[in-house]
């Protein structure tokens, strides 16, 4: 941080510290964790006048310490301060309290626009099993949140829940580095200081469900964007807020998402795991079209595992599921668990099932719906699919035509899974370099997206 920390200047303020006072007050919560600080008012000083970070754990300790003279809960992000250790550590935990989820999600939110170290921090396989067994414990014995007095009316809820399907239009439409940064200023500066403050029970549980929404389509941005580890981070607390919400089907597609992050990753069995965690939770009834999505990802990652009647089973579970979907009755967030985004996904469970007639039934029906809503990341994606199948046939001119047609696709969006389709291909034609087709592949991906042969 550079220049002053008004933020922090006046909460010590609002506190009626000293600087000096303030830093005793550190020295002794550090105390308290058997660490010998000895901060003076020229650190304060620093802190407040230079903007200068402390190392951590001395953020979350500053916010303790004003914590403890305002009455009222302050974090890090709070003191302008994002204690980026911690901060990482944290995320990947599910909070006891709904308000600490809130809090990180802050903080996230100010570390992932600022561009700061913990978007780079890494993607955690440990903490999958943890989020998911404490979300499906809470969510069967009917945990929900505490209310308070009211404060706002369910019309500014409204409003929250446009800018959402707002944000996941332009998602679904543009890809998730598209308007990542946009949604989480919103997010930071609107709705988590909202969610955080007493509200009569109806409208609390409402402001848990937006924050759950939101923090869930952020992560899913990361995702696309190739930020897993940030991705996780802000799935896990989408998860725990969902719980704060009482709504299981919600918690259950964030699941979803963690399930389809984890299979892309490589960990086919915890995908799996996430997958089922999600459909225990919730029944068929509550949410087809959720539900359908969970048999979707539990297929796609168990074909990858080779666990071919398994997968089966999963496939027929899912075209029964999804004949039952009734899109007028389902939650925003759902839209889009459509023809488009399930077809196309099924069609990677049939590519490594080895079933192509399968795959082109699928995939072609993804393309053609994508296809007339103008889904150039979703048409891209059942694209590759396509063409992999049409390579698995023996046809590398067609696979070749098909995958410069990906290309294309790929260059009007921000998606890293895109683009990572395009490099999939690209090994996958690897063998066939003398062939035309291949080469002009290989060339509009080297001119349109950066992508070396």
């Amino acid at each position: 941080m550079s220049g002053a920390n008004d933020k922090l200047g006046r909460l010590i303020t609002e506190a009626g510290c000293s600087w000096a006072g303030l830093a005793r007050r550190v020295n002794a919560f550090g105390a308290r964790e058997g660490l010998a600080l000895r901060y003076d008012y020229t650190a304060v000083h620093r802190w407040v006048r230079l903007g200068q970070v402390p190392k951590h754990p001395v953020p979350r300790l500053i916010a303790a310490a004003l914590t403890e003279q305002l009455g009222h809960s302050v974090s890090p992000a709070d003191l302008g301060m994002v204690d980026e250790e911690s901060l990482a550590a944290r995320a990947l935990r599910y909070p006891s309290r709904a308000n600490d989820s809130l809090a990180t999600v802050a903080e996230l939110g100010q570390a992932d626009v600022a561009r700061r170290r913990v978007i780079q921090a890494p993607f955690v396989l440990s903490a999958l099993a943890l989020s998911s067994r404490d979300w499906l414990l809470a969510t069967l014995d009917g945990q929900s949140s505490d209310a308070g007095p009211r404060r706002i009316g369910m019309e500014q809820v409204a409003g929250i829940r446009d800018m959402f399907a707002l944000f996941q239009e332009m998602d679904v439409m543009r890809g998730g580095g598209h308007a990542r940064v946009a949604l989480v200023e919103y997010m930071n500066s609107y709705v988590m200081p909202l969610v955080r403050r007493d509200h009569g029970p109806q409208v609390q549980t409402a402001l848990y469900e937006a924050a759950a929404e939101q923090a869930y389509l952020v992560g899913w941005m990361a995702y696309d964007d190739g930020e897993h580890g940030l991705a996780q981070r802000y799935l896990i607390q989408a998860l725990r807020l969902s719980q704060a919400a009482g709504n299981a089907v919600l918690g259950a597609h964030v699941l979803a998402g963690m399930s389809d992050q984890a299979n892309l990753l490589g960990h086919a069995a915890e995908a799996v795991a996430l997958a089922r965690s999600g459909r225990r939770g919730i029944s068929a009834s509550d949410s087809p079209a959720c539900y359908a999505d969970l048999l979707v990802l539990e297929s796609r990652a168990l074909a990858s595992l080779g666990e071919r009647a398994q997968a089966r089973t999963a496939v027929r579970g899912f075209e029964e599921v999804y004949a039952q979907v009734v899109p007028d009755n389902e939650p925003e967030w759902a839209r889009f668990i459509d023809r488009a985004y399930v077809y196309g996904e099924m069609a990677y469970t049939m590519r490594d099932l080895g079933e192509l007639d399968e795959l082109d039934r699928f995939a072609t029906e993804s393309v053609t719906a994508a296809g007339q809503q103008n889904r150039a990341r979703r048409g891209a994606l059942s694209q590759a699919v396509l063409a992999s199948g049409r390579l698995q046939r023996g046809d590398a001119e067609a696979a070749a035509a098909k995958a410069s047609e990906v290309v294309r696709m790929t260059a009007t969006v921000s998606s890293s899974r895109c683009v990572e389709a395009v490099r999939d291909l690209g090994r996958r034609l690897g063998p066939y370099r003398d062939l035309g087709e291949v080469q002009a592949f290989e060339q509009r991906a080297r001119h349109m997206l950066g992508l070396a042969a």
